[in-house]
């Protein structure tokens, strides 16, 4: 797992990942895995070590970090190590707890049941996700490199992180060694918000704009979360149900349509290889900004 955190950016983003990780926080405490079945493992770091070693582990806690899934376990019989298994949905990774009865999705590839006949399933058309059994004295080994929490950093630590680096600021914000959590959806909203260009270098913002950033990143975020995250194409909360947020997008995937604020179209151009939308009238372009090109449709990023 070493140097593996930075190349997730895609879908879920932050406000998706707390969401499961709440759902499975409320549900999963104090269940013993009593056996684990797997599909296809072509994407799966150690399939053996989840077969051998799960079984008999109770799931102490459930928690997020970053865009990761972290379910804390502890052998059944009070002896031996504890261990955690790290989950990173990718673009498509769904983890759902249901009846160990139901039918089995397509694309199911993870199985673990439960002492009290359920199951946790997790599916994944694309497999693009990872999951991986790690001891505790591995956990921060396999999370370093990771930048502090959006949701937890200070605003003076915030702008001191982005306020002198000349990168573009939404190259910025998707850099998980930035920042640990933020995507495309997030970031090209919370850059709306704050009425900043995604291709603005950060050295050129000051901390007026970097504080209003850092706000409007926040609020995004805890609103996101509150409609238990945005469903553009695969995302579903652990109870299978999609999220809500995708009908408050404000520039997320609205290219040609107008500025809920302005009027004005929004315009789509590239920063760091991704699709970013914004408004050309609320978010003023500075003279380094790239010109705005048309990219086909991304389901999503």
């Amino acid at each position: 797992m070493q140097g593996q955190c930075g190349m997730f950016s895609g879908m879920p983003e932050l406000p998706e990942v707390e969401t499961v990780a709440r759902d499975l926080a409320s549900a999963l405490p104090g269940r013993c895995i009593t056996a684990v079945w797997l599909g296809k493992t072509d994407f799966l770091a150690d399939p053996a070590a989840l077969q051998t070693q799960l079984p008999g582990c109770r799931i102490a806690a459930v928690r997020r970090y970053g865009k990761f899934l972290l379910l804390d376990l502890l052998p059944d019989n009070g002896t031996g190590r504890p261990g955690t298994l790290l989950v990173h949905l990718g673009m498509t990774g769904q983890l759902v707890v249901q009846p160990a009865a139901a039918v089995l999705p397509p694309h199911t590839h993870v199985v673990l049941t439960l002492d009290d006949g359920r199951q946790l399933r997790y599916t994944d058309v694309r497999r693009f996700g990872r999951i991986v059994l790690v001891s505790a004295g591995e956990l921060d080994v396999s999370l370093a490199g990771l930048g502090p929490d959006p949701l937890e950093i200070g605003q003076a630590e915030f702008c001191a992180r982005l306020g002198r680096r000349r990168a573009r600021i939404k190259a910025l914000l998707l850099d998980q060694r930035t920042l640990r959590g933020l995507g495309n959806i997030y970031a090209d909203e919370s850059l709306w918000r704050a009425r900043i260009h995604p291709a603005e270098p950060a050295a050129q913002l000051g901390p007026a704009r970097l504080k209003r950033l850092c706000r409007a990143v926040r609020q995004i975020l805890r609103e996101a979360i509150r409609w238990r995250g945005s469903s553009i194409a695969n995302y579903r909360d652990a109870t299978g149900a999609p999220g809500a947020y995708q009908r408050r997008h404000r520039v997320y995937g609205r290219e040609g349509k107008p500025c809920v604020r302005c009027r004005t179209k929004i315009r789509c151009l590239v920063v760091a290889g991704r699709s970013s939308y914004y408004c050309p009238r609320c978010q003023r372009a500075p003279k380094s900004a790239l010109r705005p090109v048309r990219r086909p449709r991304q389901i999503a990023h």
